[in-house]
């Protein structure tokens, strides 16, 4: 048995890419019953995320890439064109361990030390245990993965000055805009993402939150507690001219801004920038409205140059936390050898004690 990991994410492909790729929970359930009755995948997690989609398998040795690959083509409806295979990176052994261990803890993000990937790999393993898909090795494996994100922002600052997707969209426009002071900020989506942005938009003197959600009573409880207003979606038309920032996290499976609302938006500002973050995947902004003018439409794969600032302490934080994840990736295969030894050991000592039955 090895373990084999297969995936794509920002380094080796744009967003453009990515969203073609990304897993609603439904989906990676579906790929999980595909490897469940197939009788080479002892266990599975797949990790899909706004920066990647990462397939781990505990398979059967002669077991090929190919065959992930396939699953998930057809999972998507893409075809099987060659140079979009060449986009998925490969990794076995020790190295597909030490990758995961690299994820959780940040190393691998488009904002390094990002902290909400741990969560999501822990979501991530919920869900292959729901589903019936954690075998001993990898359970064993997800166990020191968490464990080493966890040591690694307790004991370095890998996680310097702030590290999630949504802080970074709030120093983005920060950054375009100068100030947010007195600025009205509509976030679309209240989950996760929408609440650390909300969170992060508290601190930066805004005037006026709107918040946006499909379920409007999600929003509702989302602004009670942030002091920000609650609207429905049938509101944009009318929200979106009075705003400065829109930050949409929403994951919806199609635009909810197009380049017609925002068009009619600005025919209202005249003169005045409108600033669109879209860390959704896939996107929920029409990549045209960066046509329209005065407005500056940011996505995802533009985040990372908020964090040059606090590169340097970081970058020394990192690799501080690759020789933690040296020492987590020996002490893992430490204790699988003596799982292994002892398992060995007490099949032995079963025909050691048929043998002396019989004789």
């Amino acid at each position: 048995m090895k373990i084999l990991t297969v995936g794509i994410n920002h380094k080796t492909s744009a967003i453009e890419t990515r969203e073609k790729f990304y897993l609603s929970p439904l989906e990676i359930e579906f790929l999980l019953s595909e490897f469940k009755n197939d009788p080479s995948v002892s266990s599975a997690i797949i990790l899909s995320t706004c920066n990647r989609c990462e397939i781990y398998t505990h398979v059967v040795d002669d077991y090929t890439p190919l065959e992930i690959i396939k699953k998930l083509f057809l999972l998507k409806h893409q075809p099987q064109i060659q140079d979009l295979q060449k986009l998925f990176y490969v990794l076995e052994g020790g190295r597909a361990v030490e990758h995961l261990l690299q994820v959780a803890c940040g190393l691998d993000s488009l904002i390094l030390g990002e902290k909400q990937i741990l969560g999501q790999i822990k979501d991530a393993v919920a869900l292959s245990r729901k589903n019936v898909m954690m075998d001993k090795f990898l359970n064993i494996l997800t166990n020191f993965v968490l464990e080493t994100g966890k040591k690694a922002r307790r004991e370095t600052q890998i996680d310097f000055g702030g590290a999630s997707v949504s802080w970074a969209s709030v120093c983005m426009a920060q950054n375009i805009l100068g100030s947010l002071q007195d600025k009205t900020v509509l976030i679309l989506g209240s989950g996760k993402m929408g609440r650390l942005a909300v969170q992060q938009l508290g601190n930066k003197g805004v005037q006026k939150i709107y918040i946006m959600n499909r379920t409007l009573e999600k929003a509702q409880e989302l602004a009670k507690h942030s002091g920000a207003q609650a609207l429905a979606f049938w509101e944009m038309k009318e929200v979106l001219p009075q705003v400065d920032v829109c930050i949409c996290c929403a994951n919806c499976p199609h635009y909810l801004i197009d380049k017609d609302i925002v068009d009619k938006t600005m025919q209202v500002r005249i003169g005045q920038k409108l600033v669109l973050i879209d860390i959704s995947v896939p996107r929920n902004i029409d990549p045209q409205a960066a046509e329209v003018k005065d407005v500056c439409l940011v996505t995802v794969d533009d985040l990372d140059r908020v964090v040059q600032d606090n590169i340097q302490k970081r970058q020394f934080a990192a690799q501080q936390v690759e020789k933690i994840i040296s020492s987590k990736v020996q002490e893992f295969y430490e204790v699988m050898d003596k799982i292994r030894s002892l398992e060995e050991g007490g099949i032995t000592s079963c025909v050691k004690t048929k043998e002396s039955l019989s004789s």
